[in-house]
């Protein structure tokens, strides 16, 4: 299997480093960096191809694969695939296993993504605190002072989505924006594909 690479066009690849350079001129949010037990900074361990086969093989149908497969995969034993699997998960490489949800079929066909700005050295507990608002699936914290949340969110109805747009503003955010999500893609990192032992 090859994994494609996206080419950004002028426009974006301008923006892009943009970006880059505002944020590393941004003293406060470097400073808020350092001061924020969140964030993580360190703990890098290192891992070899056979780590990185697991973690495509997990990525790409961690329900369904097996111990086994995975090992043909990677051509090691399965026990190693299993003691490899544990040393990923103690050391919060592999956080956890969750399945992927239809949201629509399973009764919520609105998807928002609102762009949100919280006050820089509370976001992090804000963050945490708005997974308790009922229809918060997922939150993005940002590194940049504003527009520091992404916040997806699913609803019932129209009035389901005026509820939580108003709960995040009662939480003390600005929201700049909101759009419904049509569709998401994803695929699993081509980095961590596996690749033959001897190094190819």
């Amino acid at each position: 299997m090859s994994v494609g690479r996206n080419r950004l066009n002028d426009r974006e690849s301008t923006s892009l480093v943009g970006a880059l350079f505002r944020i590393m001129a941004d003293e406060d949010a470097a400073s808020d960096i350092g001061s924020d037990p969140d964030v993580k900074t360190s703990g890098v361990i290192e891992i070899d191809s056979v780590d990185e086969g697991v973690l495509f093989a997990l990525q790409r149908d961690a329900r369904n694969v097996t111990i086994n497969e995975i090992a043909t995969d990677v051509e090691v034993s399965p026990s190693t695939v299993r003691n490899r699997i544990d040393k990923m998960e103690d050391a919060g490489v592999i956080e956890g296993y969750e399945p992927k949800i239809d949201y629509e079929r399973a009764g919520f066909p609105l998807r928002l993504f609102f762009v949100c700005t919280s006050d820089p050295e509370n976001r992090s507990s804000v963050a945490k605190n708005l997974l308790d608002v009922v229809g918060v699936v997922d939150i993005t914290e940002m590194i940049t002072s504003e527009y520091n949340l992404y916040i997806e969110t699913v609803a019932t109805s129209t009035s389901d989505l005026i509820r939580l747009t108003k709960e995040l503003n009662e939480r003390g955010l600005t929201v700049h924006s909101s759009e419904i999500i049509t569709k998401k893609y994803s695929q699993p990192w081509g980095h961590f594909e596996a690749k033959g032992r001897n190094g190819d």
